[in-house]
Order: structure tokens, then C-alpha cells, then sequence
């Protein structure tokens, strides 16, 4: 039986758990017993589940039924894996020109209230995708489950670096660690800084705050244990580095462990699709979260790909009854990795590619996250723009290469030079390019930024 009390030591629980909490707790239960069953009947459980969500699908979504229908394989004619693998992937293009078509009509009450999130992930290429009260509620218990596995201490102090809303002097402060927590345990505080100040910013409020737990990105976290192993500062309290949103490297864990003697702790998520993997808390490699999700990894024949075979990412939602997302290419590729001796029965990833972003370089010689500032007057307009991708080719120019479904105005042109500068707060010389297609890099991921300028600072990254 799971019994997180005991898991979270020196904690303080609140006396009487609210509604929320007692959901919360009951779903960690049932995931505590999940993951210790053998690949087989977690495989059986999955194709139970995802057997509903394919009727509701064809019965509930125009979108699907239209292309289940062209596929032959309505849910009648569904009787296993290889009609299965007749259905062709989703693409974050087919999101973009399906729209409404992907919502299920009508809404499923039971599945509480209906939200919106507007992404673009790794890919440049923006897509919106709904989700439920079951869903959020699936993404806080994977945070609980990440911090149970990683054993962590719930009355240390958590330091994120990461985007956000531009607060208040580029930082805010909240007496919970998030909604993993929020009304289960009570922790220590939050602290909360803007990616895009500058690394030198980003190692004085760390100094300052000398957090327990730090969460980023892993290029900022190389940055900043460059900056940290030149400067001399340090940060005596710290455990873990918990990072998200990019590959992560090996060097950036060697160098996490030379420079401030902590270990890092991955996460593999998409804000379309939830957590996707979490890190084996005994092996560094990854768990996929197979309660909520169903991967397929495959090579470009379409074949499941075998331990040690490098393959695409493919996902189906499994609990998302509002915008199923079935066969869903998310653009990442990862290596399919072989049964863990920590005797989860959770399918094991070696490795995961995609999500790489650079930092780029300013003239100043100072270092900024990219990005766009999605918040600029007319951003929300710019429904032509189909896939971005900035360049940085010089310290002091960027290329945009836009694929669009029409040519922009001069004032929507304007908008993304707009967005872009106040993203990255310098006045580069903005080259906007309309290009055909986006290329793959050479290890088989889209890079919305990419600095290829020479950066001496870069010798750190063989660390």
C-alpha cells in the first residue's frame, strides 16, 4: 500500500485533505501499483484504455472519423496492432488545419472543465490543444510521482529558471512548489526568475538564494555551472538539478557533478501532451508514463523500434477524451532502451533527442535565452505563420525563415521583428526569409533557435 507519509519525512500535512488533495493521493496510489507490473499486462491495460478513447474518437471527433473511415478501420474493422499501425500519424500541421474538428463534441462532463494551451514547442510550428480537469490532474500526479521517485525533501527551497509571464522585477515568490504539492504537503518556498536575464543575473540570485533544488533548462544549467566554476561563486546547499524542455547531454551531468557535486534529474514533457517519460530514480535513462500515454518509437518504415534503435516519437493521449491526440508525431526522436533492473514494468527510453535550443550571443559578449515574446501587440494575429525558425548567423544579425501559408503584410512583418527584440531584448538586424520548408537538423530534430556563431565560451561543452 502507498504511503507517502512516509515518503516525505519532516513534511506537515494538512489535517483534512481537499477534494482535490484526496483525488491527487488516489491516483498516486493507483500509479504506485502500476508501475510495478510486468510489461505485459501494462501493455493489456493500455489497449483496454485505448480502445474506449478509439470509439469515443470515431463516435465524438469529425476529425477522426473522417480519417478512420478513409483508413478502413473504423472501430468495427479494429482488431489489433497491425490495423492499428494503419492509421497514419498525426501531425502538428494536421493539428493546425483541423482546428475544431479535433474537439469533441459534445463535451464530456465527467471529465470536468475544458482548457485551452497555444504552443509551439520545439517545432516553430504553434498548435492549440484542449485539455480537462482528468488531464491536469494526471499532470500534478506525474509531479508527485517524479518528486517520490527523486526522494526529495519537501521543506527545501526550489529555484527555477524558466520562462514566464515577466514579473515584477523578473522574479516571483510562492510558498508552495506547484501543483504536485499544492494542498498534498506543505514545502518549502518557490522562487521563480525570467530565463531571459542574463546568466550573470540568473548566478547572483542564485548565490543570493542558495536554493536546495534547482530547476531549468539544461543550456542554462551549462551555462551556469560555467559561469559558477570561472567565478568562484558557489551554492553550499544545493542537491539536485532537475531539468526539462531540451536534451540533455551527458557533459551537462558532468559538469553538474564537478562543479557543484549534485546529480540531475530529467523530465520529458510537452505541453500538448503531459509528461511523457520521467528519469529512473536508479538509472539514467527514462521511464515512459505509460498510465497516460501510449509511445510508439519507430523508424522511418513505420516499425517499432528495438532496444538500442533510434526511432521517432509517436504518442497517443490516452485519458484526453476532449482533444484525443491518437498517432501523434511530436518531432522528437529517441533511442527504445532494454528492461530496467529497478523492476518497473515502464517501457525504458536510453536517450532522448529534439527539444535543442541554443543560446545566443550578444554583442556585449553577454548570453540570452531565445525566444519569442508571445505577449507583443499582434502576435496572437499571425495565423499565416505555419513554422519559424531563427538563425543567429552574426553576433549582431538573426535570419527568420517563415514558412506561411500566404506572404505577411509589412505590418505583420513588423510584428515578428517586434516580438523577436523584445524577446531577446537587443536590436538585432532582423533578415525575414519565406522558405519552402524547415529542415531536420543532422540528428533528426527542428530547431526553432540556433545560434552558428563561434563561441570561445563553448570550450565548456566536453566538460
Amino acid at each position: 500500500m502507498l504511503n507517502v507519509h512516509s515518503m516525505i519525512a519532516g513534511a506537515t500535512w494538512p489535517a483534512i485533505p481537499t477534494a482535490r488533495a484526496s483525488q491527487l493521493l488516489a491516483v498516486q496510489f493507483q500509479l504506485e501499483q502500476s508501475q510495478w507490473l510486468s510489461a505485459e499486462e501494462i501493455r493489456a491495460r493500455q489497449e483496454r484504455q485505448l480502445w474506449c478513447l478509439y470509439q469515443h474518437s470515431y463516435e465524438c471527433v469529425p476529425f477522426y472519423r473522417t480519417r478512420m473511415d478513409a483508413a478502413g478501420i473504423p472501430p468495427v474493422r479494429m482488431h489489433g496492432p497491425d490495423d492499428w499501425s494503419r492509421l497514419p500519424l498525426l501531425t502538428r500541421e494536421d493539428i493546425q488545419e483541423a482546428g475544431s474538428q479535433l474537439f469533441c463534441t459534445p463535451r464530456l462532463a465527467e471529465h470536468g472543465m475544458i482548457s485551452q494551451s497555444l504552443t509551439s514547442g520545439s517545432t516553430g510550428t504553434p498548435v492549440l490543444t484542449l485539455g480537462t480537469t482528468v488531464t491536469r490532474l494526471l499532470w500534478s500526479a506525474m509531479s508527485l510521482r517524479q518528486h517520490l521517485w527523486a526522494k526529495r525533501d519537501f521543506r527545501g527551497k526550489l529555484a527555477a529558471i524558466r520562462a514566464c509571464d515577466h514579473p515584477a522585477d523578473g522574479e516571483y515568490v510562492t510558498d508552495n512548489w506547484g501543483l504536485g504539492t499544492l494542498d498534498i504537503v506543505d514545502t518549502g518556498p518557490a522562487l521563480t526568475l525570467d530565463i531571459h536575464t542574463s546568466v550573470d543575473t540568473q548566478a547572483d540570485w542564485l548565490t543570493r538564494h542558495d536554493p536546495d533544488y534547482l530547476l531549468t533548462y539544461p543550456s542554462a544549467v551549462l551555462a551556469l555551472a560555467h559561469h559558477f566554476r570561472r567565478s568562484g561563486q558557489r551554492l553550499p546547499r544545493l542537491r539536485e538539478v532537475r531539468t526539462f524542455g531540451e536534451v540533455l547531454e551527458p557533459h551537462v551531468r558532468r559538469a553538474c557533478r564537478d562543479v557543484w557535486g549534485v546529480p540531475v534529474t530529467d523530465t520529458y514533457s510537452t505541453q500538448e501532451v503531459g509528461y511523457i517519460a520521467l528519469q529512473c530514480p536508479d538509472v539514467e535513462h527514462y521511464h515512459v508514463q505509460s498510465e497516460n500515454v501510449l509511445m510508439e518509437v519507430l523508424d522511418e518504415n513505420g516499425r517499432q523500434c528495438e532496444p538500442g534503435e533510434l526511432g521517432r516519437v509517436v504518442i497517443t493521449t490516452l485519458q484526453n477524451f476532449a482533444m484525443p491526440l491518437l498517432r501523434y508525431e511530436i518531432g522528437d526522436y529517441a533511442e527504445v532502451g532494454l528492461e530496467c533492473p529497478c523492476g518497473r514494468g515502464l517501457p525504458v527510453l536510453r536517450r532522448i533527442l529534439g527539444r535543442k535550443r541554443n543560446m545566443f550571443i550578444l554583442p556585449t559578449g553577454e548570453r540570452r535565452w531565445p525566444c519569442m515574446d508571445t505577449s507583443v501587440p499582434g502576435f496572437d494575429a499571425l495565423t499565416a505563420v505555419r513554422q519559424f525558425q531563427v538563425v543567429q548567423r552574426s553576433v549582431g544579425e538573426l535570419d527568420v525563415n517563415l514558412r506561411v501559408a500566404r506572404p505577411l503584410t509589412d505590418e505583420e512583418e513588423s510584428t515578428v521583428r517586434n516580438t523577436l527584440v523584445s524577446g531577446l531584448g537587443y536590436p538585432f538586424q532582423i533578415n525575414i526569409r519565406y522558405v519552402d520548408a524547415i529542415s531536420r537538423s543532422p540528428n533528426g530534430k527542428f530547431e526553432d533557435f540556433r545560434s552558428d556563431v563561434d563561441d570561445p565560451e563553448r570550450v565548456f561543452v566536453p566538460y
